[in-house]
């Protein structure tokens, strides 16, 4: 009796191969040592090359957008130690490595020594899935670890206030990147776990793989395993990830990530109370109908035997009307008490407010705000704004700090 067996394609048989390599753990973002060989540039800026030791081969390709960010320029002969995943192309049947960086042996044990330690503590449970906590996203007090006037504080700044100005905000700076930062970046955490913080972001804007060494710091790792708070890391870089990442309960790209992340937007807190309001609506119209159909239900079937019923059918229709409005001006009330409490937060953060408290805000002839002492000149005439007036002074002398 003959056996039915199914019968592939050569497609079929790539393309299978390809799947099983391609979703294998074991073959994804390894260390690879060996010379380089063949090597050649493509036209768009790609590298092609091989790697071989004193038995093997394989073939490798470093794409542009990756071979741009090496330090030097490689070459035939070089021993290096690329990170890279195993990849199959169908169309012919072979595998090769994609490369995302290279360093040369002598400094490559240096990301051996990074891949030890992260699987050190990925045993000892750091990195675990368990213990990350959620982000909550309505926070009252977010404190922000990063250079001090960096494009990251000011990205986090802009888009916190942006999507959620009634969060304060604390600043703990820090250098980012050099031989000093590891212990910065350290003595910042441990001032911002004295403070009452729903959220801690930790990170820096965009940079080379090699300026994010101070993320990868074992003391800094396991200080941060130990927060009081969520932590989010934002070191700013889609390719490498470093042990601060994987330590972080969230992790984001940018540091405008972490602010999404972070908060919730304004715009979908008044979408939320629209939604509440139209259900509230749509409620009280269905109560309305149903109340009037069963009215009208009963008058056609029963009208002659509830002839000398209207007075208790007139009464249940008022416990109705009352118990409907009731609840109508229940509804209003909850919504009330929310609105009113954004509007006290908002309230909170007007200019008027701070001058209220016995602050003033001084401004040159032109109306400019004067912020330091240097826009001033002798015999000048400027304005101080306080809570109910202005008050118009001469300069006659400025001193500085």
């Amino acid at each position: 009796m003959p056996i039915n067996r199914p019968i592939y394609s050569v497609t079929d048989i790539n393309r299978y191969i390809k799947s099983v390599v391609s979703n294998d753990e074991n073959l994804k973002y390894i260390f690879v040592k060996g010379e380089i060989s063949n090597f050649k540039v493509g036209a768009n800026g790609h590298l092609y090359f091989s790697l071989k030791d004193n038995e093997c081969l394989i073939n490798v390709a470093m794409f542009a957008n990756y071979a741009c960010k090496l330090i030097s320029n490689p070459k035939n002969g070089d021993h290096v130690i690329v990170l890279a995943s195993v990849d199959v192309y169908p169309a012919r049947g072979t595998y090769q490595l994609i490369a995302y960086d290279m360093e040369q042996k002598g400094q490559g044990s240096i990301l051996v020594e990074l891949e030890k330690l992260k699987k050190k503590l990925f045993s000892e449970g750091l990195f675990d899935e368990s213990r990350k906590r959620k982000i909550n996203i309505y926070p009252n007090k977010i404190g922000v670890i990063t250079a001090p006037n960096s494009a990251a504080i000011k990205d986090i700044v802009i888009n916190i206030k942006r999507r959620y100005p009634i969060a304060e905000i604390y600043f703990f700076p820090s250098q980012v990147q050099g031989e000093s930062a590891p212990k910065e970046l350290l003595k910042a955490f441990n001032i911002s776990q004295k403070y009452d913080l729903d959220t801690l972001i930790i990170g820096r804007g965009g940079g080379a793989s090699e300026d994010l060494s101070a993320f990868n710091d074992e003391t800094l790792v396991r200080a941060i395993a130990t927060s009081k708070m969520p932590v989010i890391a934002a070191v700013g870089h889609e390719i490498d990830s470093t042990l601060v990442d994987y330590v972080c309960d969230k992790r984001a790209s940018t540091p405008t990530g972490a602010a999404e992340i972070a908060t919730v937007d304004q715009r979908e807190i008044h979408q939320r109370l629209q939604y509440a309001i139209d259900d509230m609506k749509e409620s009280i119209l269905q109560k309305m109908d149903l109340i009037k159909n069963n009215y009208l239900s009963l008058k056609d079937k029963f009208a002659k035997s509830l002839i000398n019923k209207t007075s208790l059918i007139q009464k249940d229709i008022e416990n109705s009307r009352y118990n409907l409005n009731k609840c109508i001006k229940d509804k209003f009330l909850y919504l009330r008490k929310d609105l009113e409490m954004y509007k006290e937060k908002l309230i909170a953060l007007n200019p008027n407010n701070v001058l209220s408290r016995g602050y003033s805000l001084s401004v040159d002839e032109n109306g400019n705000v004067i912020k330091n002492v240097n826009q001033l000149k002798i015999g000048q005439s400027i304005q101080t704004i306080v809570k109910n007036g202005r008050i118009i002074s001469t300069v006659n002398e400025v001193k500085e700090n």
